[in-house]
């Protein structure tokens, strides 16, 4: 017997919001997150959304900074956190992919989309120019300045691009440094000013300063050598892209007030004497944050350590690999505790002893198999980090109406005295 040959098909799988949705055994929106675990008692970790909580949010940023915001898609793709931004006033949008490019494009059509990650697919940029109007586009090499101008030019769309440099940054002190990854030189980045000025309609400096910063002097820095840069370059440049990295409270971090990094931009801004430029940055974190918080099930408690069902592979990724601490309070709706609160550590659902998060975090002494924690600041990198490991992909979505978790920075123990 022959066996012919069946031709491949190949299989896409999203990855712009994995998070897989169940949302029939709720209402689409909760007043609080306790009603919402008193109802269904769940098993499923649930992500609560706060629109309300991310309009208000962006709506202050977007008033108090001078100049443009573009949020970081990549920071939480969901689709309700974007609408309630663009309520919120964000009318740009920075994608670093063509699936969270037509994401936005889909969902708000009016807004302003910048294509900001370094190193784009060449279909990618033909699409984007095209298909979605995207008319701005980072850079950190002549390789990708020319592969930029070639497929716009290959496209049936007339036009002139903006261009952006984004310039490398020495190491900083912020809590995940960007500096090793993207960015050109001071030297090389002048040369690539000088060979785009002629081909951009508009040209444009950009620069990060890490992750969760939380010094705002940091950009003051950066935007000195933003100078240092252009009067090398000796060309016009219209717009100072000053990123993101603006930071939000944990329990063991105290950030400055945004106002103090704002007053260091506009000091450093003014310092360029550019009159006539334009000025940007891109928040994810300082917008996102406290719009989602996650409701965890204790499902044991070994001394110490409560296994819960998510976990680094889930929404807690930045808990276990960078060890961030987020606010946690214990959710019991049969009764209350009184008992004085304790270190503990969590451990995930998946078989991988990896998936521990190390906290410490601060719950009542008498937590046990069966409770909920609710951990709060999980909007940034939360359900966009999540896997589908071990089959533990479920998670539901609810919208809630309380006010989010904002704990107030605290003197944790040390993590290897708890450990001890």
């Amino acid at each position: 017997m022959s066996v012919v040959a069946q031709p491949f098909a190949a299989r896409t799988r999203a990855a712009v919001s994995p998070l897989r949705r169940v949302l029939v055994d709720f209402p689409v929106r909760r007043p609080t997150v306790d009603e919402v675990v008193a109802a269904d008692r769940p098993e499923e970790p649930i992500h609560c959304l706060r629109p309300d909580a991310v309009a208000a949010t962006a709506s202050d940023f977007v008033q108090s900074f001078p100049g443009d915001v573009l949020y970081a898609v990549k920071c939480n793709p969901d689709p309700a956190v974007l609408r309630a931004l663009w309520d919120g006033g964000v009318q740009h949008f920075d994608c670093a992919s063509l699936p969270e490019i037509r994401l936005v494009r889909a969902m708000l059509p009016e807004a302003a989309i910048h294509f900001m990650h370094p190193i784009k697919a060449r279909g990618a940029i033909r699409e984007a120019w095209a298909r979605h109007a995207v008319r701005d586009f980072v850079l950190d090499s002549a390789d990708e300045l020319t592969k930029i101008l070639a497929e716009i030019a290959a496209t049936e769309v007339p036009g002139v691009p903006g261009l952006i440099v984004r310039i490398a940054l020495p190491k900083g002190a912020a809590m995940l440094d960007l500096s090793g990854k993207f960015g050109a030189e001071a030297e090389a980045a002048a040369d690539l000013l000088r060979a785009a000025r002629g081909s951009a309609r508009v040209l444009g400096v950009s620069f990060h300063v890490g992750s969760q910063c939380l010094d705002p002097l940091a950009w003051r820095e950066a935007l000195a050598l933003t100078g240092r840069v252009i009067r090398a370059a000796g060309v016009k440049v219209d717009i100072i892209d000053v990123g993101g990295g603006f930071p939000v409270a944990y329990p063991d971090q105290e950030p400055p007030p945004l106002g103090a990094c704002f007053a260091e931009i506009e000091a450093g801004f003014e310092a360029l004497g550019l009159p006539d430029a334009r000025l940007w940055a891109e928040p994810g974190r300082a917008l996102v944050a406290a719009g989602t918080s996650v409701v965890v099930q204790v499902q044991a408690r070994r001394g110490a350590a409560l296994y819960v069902n998510d976990g680094v592979y889930g929404s807690l990724a930045d808990a276990g690999t960078l060890g961030f601490r987020y606010p946690v309070r214990l959710i019991r709706p049969d009764r209350s505790s009184v008992a004085a609160t304790t270190s503990f550590s969590l451990f995930g659902p998946t078989c991988d002893s990896a998936d521990v998060m190390r906290g410490p975090f601060l719950l009542p002494a008498d937590t046990a198999e069966g409770d909920w924690i609710e951990i709060g600041q999980l909007g940034a990198y939360g359900a966009c980090l999540r896997t589908a490991f071990n089959g533990f992909d479920r998670a539901r979505i609810v919208e809630v109406g309380d006010k989010p978790m904002r704990d107030r920075p605290t003197s944790l123990p040390d993590p290897l005295e708890v450990a001890a």
